[in-house]
């Protein structure tokens, strides 16, 4: 099935802007699956129009065929605009039916959408994914915390959707309202945007807090929604109706990409199968991930475990040693669930080196030091800095200043 939504998918691009002058133009039906890996690999560098306000090169036809019109969050200093005609919107939402499924979505659920509302592709397909289903949804645009919370209770909603960090953020408003989360209706949390979903100490302290199931999910602007959390909430299953999904390890002697064994850490590249007005074949998504295609989940789809660990442009070797956000993550919520914090990446006699600047008091701070000293060998600097003094995030939280780039 992969392979003929594939050869159909090289027919239809053929001829168009982007793939015929990249890589495609005249190619011949693909005999196996494997002959994928004959094909040139697609970076986001590829993807970006000129400048703001111009869509990613792939978004080649008419402009008149495109009905949705969304940005994502900022490449090359400056947001990459993404386009969809009807039928690739409708490809979106059977995606995240997957997602919806998963989470055990039923029409008389009642789904708080605890976000701002703007260009970011994510919060509508959600939003209409669950229309299309039937369920009820409160848009939690325009509010405060405080807010949202209130209407929580209010229209007794069983599902919230936000990013892991907004979820624990309620937490912390909550508790400094006296509000005890866990006597709300929600019994599902799906969670997207960045890692968290499905890290063991995010996601206990969320189910703690809520006393809700969490259900992570991933997805990319460029790409679609690619991905759902198993019922254990341990990793994230690729789509393979939808998706090919390859885990490629990519340097100076294979800088066309390496097929990875079972469990070895890889960087995840994607086809979209259904995305006929801007597909991506074989695009470098930059999620690095751990998977497993023979393993004894339920699902039978590619299972990455853990979920995305972290991303290939967030990576830091701190003095040899490869440090990711979400592990620096992982271990803060085991010390202080709640608190916020930095990470503050500098270079020093062409040694990088990581801070950590953390909301809490001077007790947290050591054990918080301790345990990266013996997670990861190594000394991190850890500092306590006022409570609200950290900046708070309701879309992805942008915990990580590098200080290399200035």
């Amino acid at each position: 099935m992969q392979l003929q939504r594939l050869n159909e998918l090289l027919l239809e691009v053929q001829d168009r802007p982007f793939y015929g002058k990249y890589h495609l133009n005249n190619h011949r039906p693909l005999g196996a699956l494997a002959d994928l890996a004959s094909l040139p690999v697609l970076t986001k560098e590829q993807l970006l129009g000129e400048a703001a306000g111009h869509p990613a090169r792939i978004f080649d036809l008419s402009r008149s065929e495109y009905t949705r019109l969304h940005q994502t969050s900022g490449t090359k200093g400056f947001p990459m605009t993404v386009l969809d005609t009807p039928s690739d919107w409708a490809w979106w939402l059977t995606c995240w039916d997957y997602v919806l499924d998963s989470a055990e979505v039923e029409q008389d659920d009642v789904a708080m959408m605890a976000f701002s509302f703007g260009p970011f592709i994510g919060f509508w397909t959600a939003n209409d994914a669950l229309v299309r289903r039937g369920t009820t949804v409160v848009p939690g645009g325009g509010m405060t915390s405080q807010q949202r919370i209130q209407m929580i209770f209010d229209h007794r909603c069983t599902l919230l959707c936000c990013t892991p960090t907004y979820a624990l953020h309620l937490g912390a408003v909550a508790a400094k309202h006296g509000i005890d989360l866990t006597k709300t209706a929600i019994r599902r949390i799906i969670v997207a945007g960045e890692p968290g979903g499905s890290t063991t100490s995010v996601r206990e302290r969320l189910e703690t807090l809520w006393g809700a199931k969490v259900v992570d999910h991933a997805g990319a602007s460029e790409v679609g929604a690619w991905g759902f959390g198993n019922p254990e909430g341990t990793g994230i299953h690729v789509i393979e109706d939808e998706f090919i999904a390859e885990l490629l390890c990519f340097d100076a002697e294979h800088p066309r990409g390496i097929e990875v064994k079972d469990g070895e850490q890889a960087e995840l590249v994607l086809t979209s199968l259904g995305r006929f007005g801007g597909p991506v074949i074989r695009y470098r998504t930059g999620d690095i991930v751990r998977g497993y295609r023979n393993h004894d989940q339920k699902c039978g789809f590619l299972f990455l475990d853990g979920g995305v660990l972290g991303r290939v442009d967030d990576m830091m070797v701190i003095r040899g040693v490869n440090v990711f956000p979400s592990s620096i993550e992982s271990m803060v919520r085991e010390i202080t669930p709640l608190a916020e914090f930095r990470m503050i990446v500098s270079r020093v006699d062409e040694m990088d080196q990581l801070a950590i600047e953390l909301e809490s008091d001077q007790a947290s701070v050591a054990k918080l030091s301790d345990l990266i000293r013996d997670r990861l060998a190594m000394r991190v600097s850890v500092d306590a800095v006022a409570v609200g003094s950290l900046p708070r995030f309701e879309a992805k939280a942008k915990r990580l200043v590098d200080l290399r780039k200035i």
